[in-house]
This record gives C-alpha cells, sequence and structure tokens, in this order.
C-alpha cells in the first residue's frame, strides 16, 4: 500500500490496481468460469433430458389411447431410417399412425436431438417394431413372454443425454408407461 503524507500531516491511502492486480483478478474470475461451464451444461442438458421424458409421457398417453381404439393392439409402425427413401410397401412411421392422437407431432422431437434426426427421419424416437400388432396385456418377443413393466416400446434413436452419464444417455419408454434411463430387462441385468 502506497501511503503519501499530505502537508495537513494525515496520511492518503492510494487505491488504484496496478495492471498485475487487475490481470491476477481477471484470471481468477476465468478460472471460476471454466469451473462453472460443465455444471451448466449438465444443467442445461438435465433440463432438455426432463423435456425429452415429458415426450415420451405424452407419446405413452397417444400409445395408450391408439390401444384403446384398437381393440387392445399396439399399432402397425416402422421407423423411417436415415438418409433414405422407405418403399412403398413398408409400415407408415410413428409420425402417420400416431398424428391424430398426438395432435402436434413436434413431441416426437428429442430438444438434445442436436444430430438432425428428426428432420431426417420424422422422429427422434425409435419404436419396438417386434412389438407390431401385438395384444398390449400380454406382449412376447423372441418366444419370450414380457410383463408390460418390462419391455421398451420406444427409446431415443440415439444417446442425446450422453452429457447426463454413460448409463443416461437414452430414455426408454415402457409398455406400462413408466420411463427409465437404463435399459435393465428383468432378470437379466442389475438394476
Amino acid at each position: 500500500m502506497k501511503r503519501h503524507i499530505r502537508f495537513s500531516g494525515t496520511p492518503e491511502v492510494d487505491s488504484a490496481f496496478t495492471l498485475i492486480e487487475l490481470l491476477v483478478v481477471i484470471a481468477i474470475i476465468a478460472l471460476l468460469a471454466a469451473m462453472l461451464m460443465p455444471a451448466v451444461s449438465r444443467a442445461k442438458e438435465s433440463g432438455r433430458s426432463a423435456a425429452c421424458i415429458s415426450n415420451l409421457r405424452q407419446i405413452g398417453v397417444a400409445l395408450q389411447l391408439y390401444v384403446d381404439n384398437n381393440n387392445n393392439r399396439l399399432p402397425y409402425m416402422r421407423d423411417k431410417l436415415i438418409g433414405t427413401n422407405p418403399p412403398a410397401d413398408e409400415l407408415p412411421g410413428m409420425e402417420v399412425v400416431l398424428k391424430d392422437e398426438l395432435g402436434n407431432t413436434n413431441v416426437l422431437r428429442c430438444p438434445s436431438d442436436r444430430a438432425q434426426v428428426f428432420e431426417q427421419s420424422g422422429s427422434s424416437y425409435s419404436w419396438n417394431s417386434l412389438l407390431n400388432g401385438q395384444p398390449a396385456h400380454n406382449l412376447h418377443v423372441l418366444g419370450m413372454h414380457f410383463d408390460p413393466h418390462a419391455i421398451p416400446v420406444m427409446f431415443d434413436k440415439e444417446a442425446f443425454h450422453a452429457a447426463r452419464g454413460a448409463k443416461k444417455g437414452v430414455n426408454y419408454l415402457y409398455a406400462d408407461g413408466h420411463i427409465k434411463n437404463l435399459l435393465a430387462i428383468e432378470g437379466t441385468l442389475q438394476k
């Protein structure tokens, strides 16, 4: 601290920052900001993941409405592959089959879909086509019976939410309407 003596005899303190002090303060602020950026990024991704889960819930309600209106049977539909034109005899996509039940097909867009999967295929979510046309209360895949709480019907086409963690990259909608971040078929994987 610099002290100057005034003619009146009282000391005066110079409160100006030197260039070095100013650079140190700026460096500390930059370091703190760099430490906060990953946390802010994870928080933003958590918000987008919550919106994705909300979309899957709405799709689950739309599927239930479809099942209720179609003799308790799941729809016949197929995912449109990215970058291909489907053959004329291929099953329609979910954006066509569930259009009336969804109302707005933008629900099929995951907010974390940065790879433009929605634009290229009509949906950020995949349909488990092994369930096409099955009774909703009696699901069989490859000869095995599954309870509705144990088999996913829809899930993210890509690990859109990988920023949340390695095992939280994909959201799954199960046949009973609940949603999980990690696929765990009962009895085969630890939950």
